[in-house]
């Protein structure tokens, strides 16, 4: 017993030693930060002056520096250890602080050798090492906020709740269902973002948990943390709002609750702490699996189509009148765009607004869909982006990646039916098994983005709409998926077993081999991962996964009417504006045998397509739960239809066709001027919205930004082609008359007015110059009639 109790003294005496020495940590690390910093200005001062008087005092800066940062870098080590600080600002702080060393060292090393500007250099590259380290420390003790908070626009950090914040506080009314829903979701997403690190399954300080109900309820060793209806005496309410300073304030590490933060958990244990009885799960929405064929509702005289008599019911419900349908013009541009991605030539505009026939529009649609290569060569873009194909970029030159490009392109072309689409991209052929391969990073990477786990994301949110990269990690903090789902799921994809992984940190447990929706089938555990696979696809494209075909004829709503039946376009979990139209598409597409331009065909032709395009100041009333749908979202041209636009009115973008090489010899007989999607990336498509590829790309932005006004302002590429065209334009001898009509007519498909013409005009000259002709392209191109699809 004595020994016992001498070797329990021993353990807790060291114990409190190594939390003391750890917590010298932020003691010493100001050291080195002060010494190496005041080093590098003298080193500076000797340099500018060419004196060398300061150089024994720099050398013992530099010495003293270097031991100071190894001992802070140890004592960092220790305090990690000791406290379980945890997350990404942590592995930043910590391998800054180890560069730091590193470059430390080797400054001291290139001093001792006399290596001045090899010393000059590493002794910079060390102070930006602690700048760096010193910054994300100060953001693990102060909170993230530390610098943004002080802004003007920033957040002040926590004070007394204000239920002002709350939209639905201040009524005093009983809450509803959607309320208490809504404010359950809130609250589970404040515990889980500050509290669950130590208080769930995980971890569990204190004998406290708080991702259920009952063990919320129960509280910790030091008894329960809330009293329902009195905030003010529920020690969970005291605890978060204690000075930051104080040894019980929580939460202990990062950043503290804001105001709304702090009020929402007041407000909700005022409401007597309500949470959902049984299952975790209900207080998220789950979108049905299964089809739904709606009734179709009654035509009327000019309202015959499905898709238009389904709005209509949506407009009779939210009391909004018809529009007229857009002109010709309009109308031939705007399909055009969403269909092959180029301007109609001004021939063929006159040809169609001179058109009497009452079925044109079907007729051009049917005609346009028909041009398969420009079709392919369009759709590649939208296509590209989703299934993360590239020509170039991460991964091509370690040989860790592969492209899908001839794949791609001649499924496009051929209009391959979705359902064998989708079969092989996830059991694939040589061709098409980039997709699922995913991008092999080079060194060692966080065990969510192995090739595998990329795998499980991708197919889920491309193919079902489904964010699996919270689950990858740790379970989703805002969906019902769990971690134990993720890698079941990327199981499915793996040739050996894995190892579930929780925030990076093995866990001893293997994940099982399952599909996310049991509903669609079992996958055979011990099979080949080929059978897999096959079996997987199987599930996948039945006609009873309603989710596959709802998220797609979703996306391509979204892609042509600027804005999803349901946003984002991979949150399929979220409230559509019309369930019925969303399930109908769905459902009338799979029966169409999964044809993508027949569907194409039926949003373009329809009523609702062909209204005035609507204009949104604010993108976020697109993603708001409030929105109303009432026509077609203006747009901007994205990148590539930009770059094809000023080929085809000015001059093309991309002068030699061996930029292209990269794709499949039998594309380029297609290829009448080197279509942007057929290219690789490069600074001017990078500004205009053109993404990297390197992780799935489902939308982009369509608001105008900075970057993209530089580029088209100063950028090479642009203004080089814009010269070279207005010498090509000078070149012909027509009168400056002549030239700004046909420039208009090639750009905006339109004579220009009296007052344009005028403008430009003096804008040329009577004579007309390079410099007149190169500023009259570049502010078509900038009009928003050019640059928009109305």
């Amino acid at each position: 017993m004595i020994v016992q109790h001498i070797l329990h003294v021993s353990i807790a005496s060291t114990f409190w030693l190594w939390q003391f020495l750890g917590r010298l940590h932020p003691l010493v690390v100001h050291f080195p930060v002060a010494l190496l910093c005041v080093a590098l200005v003298l080193e500076c001062i000797g340099w500018y002056r060419k004196s060398s008087d300061w150089r024994p005092g720099i050398t013992a800066l530099v010495w003293i520096g270097v031991v100071s940062a190894g001992l802070a870098a140890v004592l960092g080590l220790v305090l990690v250890n000791q406290e379980e600080y945890s997350g990404k600002m942590v592995t930043i702080h910590q391998w800054s602080g180890f560069a730091t060393v590193v470059l430390a060292v080797g400054a001291l090393i290139a001093l001792r050798l006399n290596r001045l500007a090899v010393f000059r250099s590493f002794l910079m590259l060390t102070v930006v090492g602690v700048t760096l380290a010193g910054h994300y420390g100060a953001l693990l003790t102060h909170g993230e906020d530390y610098l943004t908070g002080v802004l003007p626009n920033g957040d002040p950090g926590p004070s007394p709740g204000n239920k002002a914040t709350l939209a639905f506080a201040s009524t005093n009314q009983p809450l509803t269902d959607q309320q208490l829903q809504d404010l359950n979701l809130e609250v589970r997403s404040i515990l889980a973002h500050n509290c669950y690190s130590c208080h769930s399954a995980t971890k569990t300080k204190g004998d406290l948990r708080l991702d259920s109900k009952e063990l919320l309820m129960k509280g910790g060793k030091h008894g329960p943390i809330l009293t329902p209806g009195q905030p003010d005496k529920s020690e969970l309410i005291r605890r978060v709002t204690l000075p930051a300073g104080d040894e019980e304030a929580m939460p202990t590490k990062g950043k503290r609750l804001t105001d709304k933060e702090v009020a929402l958990l007041s407000f909700w244990i005022e409401q007597g702490a309500p949470w959902p009885d049984g299952a975790e799960k209900s207080i998220y929405r789950v979108a049905a699996l299964e089809p739904r064929l709606p009734v179709v509702p009654a035509a009327t005289v000019d309202i015959t189509q499905p898709i238009d008599r389904f709005v209509s019911a949506y407009f009779q419900q939210h009391k909004i009148a018809w529009k007229g349908v857009v002109d010709d013009r309009t109308y031939i541009r705007r399909v055009y765009m969403d269909v092959i991605g180029l301007l109609p030539s001004p021939a063929e505009i006159q040809t169609f607004i001179a058109d009497t026939r009452p079925d044109k529009r079907e007729q051009l649609v049917k005609k346009l869909l028909n041009q398969n290569d420009a079709y392919a060569q369009h759709w590649l873009t939208f296509w590209n982006d989703a299934l993360r194909n590239d020509y170039t970029g991460t991964g091509y030159v370690t040989g860790g990646r592969f492209d899908i490009t001839t794949w791609l392109y001649e499924s496009l072309k051929k209009n391959k039916p979705y359902n064998w689409f989708v079969r092989e991209l996830i059991s694939p052929n040589k061709q098409s098994a980039g997709f699922i391969k995913g991008i092999k990073w080079r060194g060692t990477i966080n065990s969510s983005q192995r090739t595998e786990m990329q795998a499980a994301q991708n197919v889920a949110q491309v193919f079902l709409g489904l964010n699996l990269k919270c689950a990858s990690c740790h379970d989703s903090f805002i969906s019902d998926w769990k971690l134990d789902d993720a890698y079941a799921f990327a199981n499915v994809f793996s040739d050996t077993t894995l190892e579930i992984n929780r925030c990076d940190k093995p866990t001893g447990k293997m994940a099982g081999r399952r599909i996310l929706f049991k509903e669609l089938g079992t996958i055979s555990v011990d099979a080949p991962t080929e059978k897999r696979l096959r079996e997987l696809a199987d599930f996948l494209v039945q006609p009873k996964d309603g989710r596959l075909y709802r998220t797609l004829v979703n996306r391509i709503w979204a892609q042509v009417m600027g804005r999803g039946i349901i946003e984002p376009v991979d949150v399929m979990d979220n409230v559509p504006w019309s369930q019925d139209l969303l399930d109908w598409l769905a459902y009338d597409f799979v029966q169409n045998g999964y044809d993508l331009k027949k569907l194409l065909y039926a949003i373009l032709t329809s009523k609702t397509y062909q209204l005035p395009s609507v204009g949104v100041k604010d993108a976020g009333l697109l993603t708001s739960p409030t929105f109303t749908f009432d026509g077609m979202v203006r747009r901007r041209l994205t990148a590539e239809q930009f770059a094809d636009a000023v080929s085809q009115a000015f001059t093309p973008i991309y002068q030699d066709t061996s930029i292209v090489d990269m794709v499949p010899k039998q594309i380029h007989r297609a290829i009448v001027f080197p279509r942007a999607a057929l290219v690789k990336n490069d600074p001017f498509l990078t500004a205009l919205g053109r993404p990297n590829r390197e992780t799935v790309s489902t939308s982009r932005n369509s608001q105008a930004n900075l970057l993209q006004a530089l580029e088209l302002t100063n950028g090479a590429t642009f203004n080089e082609a814009l010269k070279r065209g207005a010498e090509r334009w000078k070149a012909n001898g027509a009168t400056s008359e002549a030239i700004v009509t046909k420039l208009y007519w090639q750009s905006l498909g339109r004579a220009p007015s009296p007052k344009e013409l005028a403008v430009a005009r003096q804008l040329v000259g009577d004579k007309p110059s390079t410099e007149g002709l190169q500023d009259l392209v570049w502010a078509i191109a900038l009009h928003p009639e050019f640059q928009l699809i109305y």
